[in-house]
């Protein structure tokens, strides 16, 4: 189908999730659930570990030399951030901070980093840890004269939000350094369920360096515990000396994220709401293709697009009725990334009830449907890595998904085919779960 002007585009006409123990939540659109949720945590707040550390006034980390890796998202429930507070009490010393992607103060955008330099705030030394490969970060700790690292960081709970791979390799050059390791815990947004297809080896990358499902339904000390578990002693040589996580309290897995009163600061640019963080392990996938997925307007991941569709994707998607999402017809026109000041045709999600909401599902239906409706849908083909040019398959971690799609696969089939894996995975990571939900 050939690109349509805005005129034309205006008048142109769960099988395979694995629960445990409850499932994904954290939208503000449901507030019947969460009004439910509620009622049943009235005099339980939830508290991050962070702020349980403070409160001890950080006394898991006098007596170290303390190396932080945080950004925005590293907060107190005052808004300040647990390096100030830190620093500013004297009960810690920190001899570096280390920033992940988008920098320690979160001032780069995607695919960047602030670099190494000194905070003006506080006069430390900030090491740039993006992409930073273990020896690098080893050289990094040992340059600083880390002896335990800290870790607090919003993750968002998709195999490819690239936060947990910044953990792990700092896990392998605590290994390396011999550094104690510290976690400081936060509710998953999308809660505790885990879904869709596992990576596979040929396939790692900084989008997804190990062997997890799409969805990990994990927080990032559990991933912590697991990573620990499985993947330290062959790829570090033993696991780490010692691994402390500073729990949630007052969390389980299936509490919507706005009931927590925690307030979210966006753990990266293109993430502004705990509901783009709901979407996102499934719309995710469209970087993998020629559609946009919403960077460059205010709701990335919830709207999806391109120049070529009209209303029929909407229409079928809506037809579906598929459990916890609507699929409303939007126009939008990005300010940068993928057709940069074009009219997009396409959809917004929006997701009535997060309890029901399969992110992996609904999208696999709209890529299902894009294929088919639209001549003009084409999966990314990036040429520096010839060996494995398709971004789609370092997304969902095979080439599996795109061929089965290319050759007209029905929904069911392509989610079908992770079922096995995803079982697995689910069982494979109950002994390094730490929260509780309703059936747990």
């Amino acid at each position: 189908m050939t690109n349509l002007n805005r005129r034309q585009l205006l008048t142109a006409g769960a099988l395979g999730a694995v629960a445990i123990p409850a499932t994904a939540a954290g939208s503000v659109a449901a507030q019947g659930s969460q009004t439910a949720y509620a009622s049943s945590y009235p005099n339980n707040p939830v508290t991050t570990g962070a702020q349980n550390a403070a409160a001890a006034s950080w006394s898991t980390l006098k007596g170290q030399k303390v190396g932080v890796i945080t950004n925005p998202t590293g907060i107190l429930t005052d808004l300040r951030t647990i390096v100030d507070d830190m620093h500013e009490s004297g009960a810690v010393d920190i001899v570096g901070v280390f920033g992940p992607e988008h920098g320690f103060r979160g001032t780069a955008q995607a695919g960047d980093s602030e670099g190494t330099h000194t905070d003006p705030r506080t006069g430390l030394t900030v090491y740039d840890a993006y992409g930073a490969n273990v020896a690098k970060m080893t050289s990094m700790f040992r340059a600083a004269g880390v002896e335990t690292v800290v870790f607090d960081i919003q993750d968002v709970g998709a195999r490819f939000y690239t936060y947990i791979w910044t953990m792990y390799t700092a896990m392998q050059a605590a290994v390396a350094v011999g550094a104690r390791f510290v976690v400081l815990d936060r509710p998953n947004p999308i809660g505790g369920t885990a879904r869709g297809p596992m990576m596979t080896t040929p396939w790692t990358s900084g989008v997804g360096a190990k062997e997890i499902v799409q969805a990990h339904g994990m927080t990032v000390g559990e991933l912590a515990r697991y990573f620990d578990g499985e993947f330290l002693a062959a790829d570090a040589g033993s696991r780490l000396t010692e691994l402390s996580v500073v729990e949630v309290k007052g969390w389980r897995r299936d509490v919507p994220y706005a009931v927590t009163g925690l307030p979210w600061v966006m753990p990266s640019p293109n993430m502004p709401t705990p509901d783009t963080a709901l979407v996102y392990p499934g719309t995710g996938m469209f970087e993998g293709t020629n559609l946009s997925e919403g960077r460059g307007t205010t709701r990335p991941f919830e709207l999806v697009g391109a120049p070529f569709v009209d209303y029929r994707w909407a229409e079928r998607l809506a037809a579906l009725g598929l459990p916890g999402v609507g699929f409303r017809e939007a126009y939008f026109s990005p300010t940068f990334s993928k057709h940069t000041g074009k009219v997009c045709g396409g959809v917004q999600l929006h997701v009535t009830d997060p309890s029901s909401f399969d992110p992996m599902r609904a999208a696999v239906e709209m890529l299902v449907a894009a294929k088919a409706l639209y001549p003009d849908f084409a999966w990314r083909y990036d040429s520096y890595d010839p060996a494995r040019p398709y971004w789609i398959d370092k997304l969902t971690g095979s080439q599996r998904l795109r061929t089965q799609i290319s050759a007209g696969a029905s929904a069911d089939e392509v989610v079908g085919a992770w079922r096995d894996e995803l079982a697995a995975f689910d069982a494979r990571r109950r002994q390094y779960l730490l929260y509780r939900g309703p059936s747990s």
